[in-house]
């Protein structure tokens, strides 16, 4: 189950600064948990769970970097701000490539956290519900039988029944029905939400064209 709400992961060698970051952190009524170590935190965290990171790039044992590319690896994909000292920027910029959000580099101000901390919590909440969004349309996606998803696709680029009944060699009949049915099973109720749902579903995975009859 995702849990409902977000949490800010503090992972940091320096007690002070952690204490210090969670009772900022909690002072905004944001849920904070801390940790010592990448290990530490990798050992404890929920894969699905819901809010950011906020991780200084020099840890010991696995470093914030290290830490980051085997949460890319593992698929856990919370948005992570880097904190980072004035000689750890190069670091941070191959930490940014590597899938953090953002980077601070100290000494940083109370508010600029909390400004990156709320961003990187609203766009971990974008994330989520894009991604469930996707899951749905990919569970429609299923239902479709080949010939459906050969039907959808021409509708999306644009094609009239008649294109397609000849496109396809079938009827116009025969493409009415298919298409009614393309228009069931995905919850369309316009073929503009069809478009943009098959548009988003494209961006992340690609609809096949089966040739397959159905």
């Amino acid at each position: 189950m995702i849990s409902d709400e977000p949490v800010t992961y503090i992972i940091d060698d320096d007690k002070a600064v952690r204490d210090s970051l969670q009772w900022l952190i909690e002072s905004v009524g944001l849920n904070v948990k801390t940790y010592e170590t990448a290990q530490s935190f990798l050992e404890d965290v929920d894969h699905n769970a819901a809010g950011c990171i906020v991780l200084d790039v020099r840890l010991p044992g696995m470093s914030g970097l290290d830490l980051l590319e085997h949460m890319e690896r593992i698929n856990i994909n919370l948005p992570t701000i880097m904190i980072t000292g004035h000689g750890d920027v190069p670091v941070a910029v191959r930490a940014m490539k590597a899938g953090a959000v953002d980077f601070i580099e100290k000494p940083f101000s109370d508010q600029v956290l909390l400004d990156r901390v709320r961003e990187a919590l609203t766009r971990d909440k974008e994330n989520r519900r894009n991604a469930a969004e996707m899951g749905e349309i990919q569970i429609r996606l299923a239902k479709l039988t080949p010939r459906e998803r050969q039907v959808m696709k021409l509708v999306v680029q644009g094609m009239l029944n008649k294109q397609i009944a000849t496109e396809l060699g079938l009827s116009h009949k025969t493409i009415e029905v298919h298409r009614a049915h393309v228009m069931e099973k995905m919850g369309a109720t316009s073929l503009a939400e069809l478009v943009r749902m098959v548009v988003a579903c494209e961006e992340n995975t690609e609809v096949q064209s089966p040739t397959t009859q159905g």
